[in-house]
């Protein structure tokens, strides 16, 4: 009798900790809106009963850090109201409940950018969740772009392709000039009537070695590659930063499918416009504006229409 008392006593307790590792093992996901406007857009909802972003950051926050504390890997995406009504109604949900907002949360988790939650505080990780998002758009309108470019009308080839392999080598021989130092690329190229901007970090070191991310690269010649395939006068503009208090901007535009490099002053240009208005921008101190360094075309190569 003794030993049955202690056997179902033994299975209460192992209950709650084996309830406890299985927790451990099943992921979270927390969709997060980032910006006071996308705040205010579900304040419409009654089911949503916050009253004030900061608030709501502050809960937001103090979860994912309990989740952590607990063990359970969670990572983070952003809640896009446009797109949750748009989820709502392709999939006949109510918009104003809980359950839609979970199931929306569950869709992100498998197909939108997300970034894991390191116990950094959301003012440092939102920054870069919305970095992500946007580079992820980038990619998904430039290859989505690129897929419709076809086949050239001369020869037959894949226009995307063959732009792809061409942009990756304009890559190549731009860092292999740009050489020692650390690098921040822009690449813009009008297309489609949306501006597709891609970023990539680079450093040349005194060996010859480049450090800089694939994720990063790929975007970028993908979206050099949209420009060449679609005949766009795009451009590139580098910005080395040898020592600590001189930066050097150099640039090229697309021209015949190939970087053109820019003179200084078609560079200072460029480089002290407001992209959105238009505006002359201050140059900065500090910054040298040189012309753009010759990046010679492959050999026995002709551009695909």
């Amino acid at each position: 009798m003794k030993q049955t008392k202690r056997s179902k006593q033994a299975r209460q307790t192992a209950a709650p900790r084996a309830h406890r590792a299985l927790r451990r093992e099943i992921p979270s996901t927390a969709a997060v809106l980032a910006t006071p406007r996308d705040f205010a857009a579900m304040r419409r909802y009654r089911t949503f009963t916050f009253e004030d972003h900061a608030t709501y950051l502050q809960q937001m926050e103090h979860l994912l850090h309990t989740l952590s504390a607990q063990g359970i890997h969670t990572t983070i995406s952003l809640f896009d109201p446009v797109a949750y009504e748009s989820f709502c109604a392709d999939h006949a949900l109510e918009p104003d409940h809980p359950a839609s907002r979970t199931r929306y949360t569950a869709e992100l988790a498998c197909t939108g950018p997300t970034l894991p939650y390191d116990d950094r505080p959301l003012s440092r990780l939102l920054p870069a969740l919305v970095e992500e998002t946007e580079r992820q758009a980038t990619w998904d309108h430039a290859s989505s772009l690129l897929s419709r470019a076809g086949e050239c009308a001369q020869c037959g080839a894949d226009i995307a392709r063959a732009a792809f392999a061409r942009a990756t080598r304009a890559v190549t021989r731009l860092m292999e000039a740009l050489g020692r130092g650390t690098h921040h690329l822009v690449c813009s190229v009008p297309a489609d009537g949306t501006p597709l901007l891609a970023v990539l970090h680079a450093t040349g070191r005194e060996d010859g070695r480049l450090d800089l991310s694939e994720a990063q690269a790929l975007i970028f010649c993908t979206v050099l590659a949209t420009g060449i395939a679609l005949h766009s006068p795009g451009g590139i503009v580098s910005r080395t930063a040898d020592d600590a208090t001189h930066d050097t901007v150099r640039g090229w535009s697309l021209h015949d499918g190939w970087l053109r490099p820019l003179t200084a002053g078609e560079v200072f240009t460029a480089y002290c416009t407001d992209v959105e208005t238009g505006e002359p921008v201050p140059p900065e101190p500090g910054v040298e504006h040189l012309p753009g360094l010759p990046l010679p075309p492959p050999p026995d190569e002709h551009q695909h229409r």
